[in-house]
């Protein structure tokens, strides 16, 4: 897999996957957030969670510079229920044993209201036809497209927030005609936008029963309309008086 990282297609998915996966947990607050595997992506570099962990099943390769590594098995992670507040997981379910029980243990550990990101490969793309990337991720088992993935959410009491696909261009293997190609991501978004060869999708964590509330200062009602509606009242007092 590190060859194959290497290569432009390779080069090339971890650009747009960085870039989504950036955007998508910026403004994801709370505590205590966790990666699961895929140490060639910092997938929390842009969150500010005070404490950040990257869990792997196995010594990863390439080994993530100034990073703390967490051996663990995926479907037993060691965080008591409901003690995390995101959880990002870049290719985590193809190349898990088990995917459905690393699920089940992701909603286990997510706090209620509590996000999961999600990064997998699309079936339904030009990679996903010709297995093109398979040749560098032979762990990789069968590819979860997005709609199956929203059922094994929907099972577990997940809502959907947002689904995003990039990667348009094929796999080719040099720099040069990948850059000859550039033109496919711009009309793939146009055109044919859910046929991207990666997807990533945010699902948040909903407990029947639970919201969250609002801060109490959004309820008050602002000092101005209080003014106005003492001012209005003293006005009609004074008018009822004339009229009397």
């Amino acid at each position: 897999m590190p060859d194959w990282l290497a290569s432009p297609a390779g080069q090339y998915l971890c650009a747009w996957e960085q870039t989504y996966l950036d955007r998508a947990v910026a403004d994801v607050f709370g505590f205590h957030a966790l990666q699961l595997g895929f140490s060639a992506l910092d997938a929390l570099q842009a969150n500010r969670m005070p404490h950040r962990w990257l869990a792997c099943d196995a010594n990863p390769e390439p080994w993530p510079l100034g990073r703390e590594v967490l051996l663990t098995n995926y479907e037993a992670l060691p965080f008591p229920s409901a003690s995390l507040d995101l959880l990002v997981l870049p290719h985590t379910l193809e190349l898990s044993y088990d995917p459905h029980a690393t699920l089940r243990e992701v909603e286990r550990v997510l706090v209620p209201e509590g996000r999961v990101v999600i990064c997998g490969f699309n079936p339904n793309s030009l990679w996903g036809v010709s297995k093109s990337c398979k040749h560098g991720f032979s762990e990789v088992g069968d590819f979860i497209g997005q709609r199956r993935l929203r059922d094994w959410l929907q099972l577990l009491s997940f809502e959907v927030e947002s689904t995003s696909f990039g990667c348009y261009r094929p796999a080719v293997k040099t720099e040069r005609w990948l850059q000859r190609l550039n033109w496919m991501d711009e009309a793939g978004v146009r055109w044919w936008p859910i046929l991207g060869a990666v997807y990533g999708m945010v699902a948040v964590k909903r407990v029947q029963g639970m919201r969250l509330m609002s801060p109490a200062w959004k309820k008050s009602v602002p000092r101005a309309a209080v003014v106005a509606t003492t001012a209005s009242s003293t006005a009609n007092n004074t008018a009822s008086k004339g009229i009397k």
